[in-house]
């Protein structure tokens, strides 16, 4: 779970800006989206498959 202090003062908008930095940083939402469909192990193997063949290709 994400926490972050709120110094007084601070504005609403700065520590909303913080905490979306740091749930992007840890990769929270990129889980949530993998996670919200269920998706069947062949296809895990087929995206996989797919981008390890791109990432190949680009060097």
């Amino acid at each position: 779970m994400s926490r972050i202090e709120i110094a007084p003062g601070e504005p609403l908008e700065k520590a909303l800006r913080r905490f979306k930095k740091k749930i992007e940083r840890e990769g929270v939402l990129k889980q949530l989206k993998t996670r919200k469909h269920y998706e069947k192990p062949s296809e895990k193997k087929r995206r996989k498959l797919r981008s390890s063949k791109s990432s190949k290709n680009r060097f």
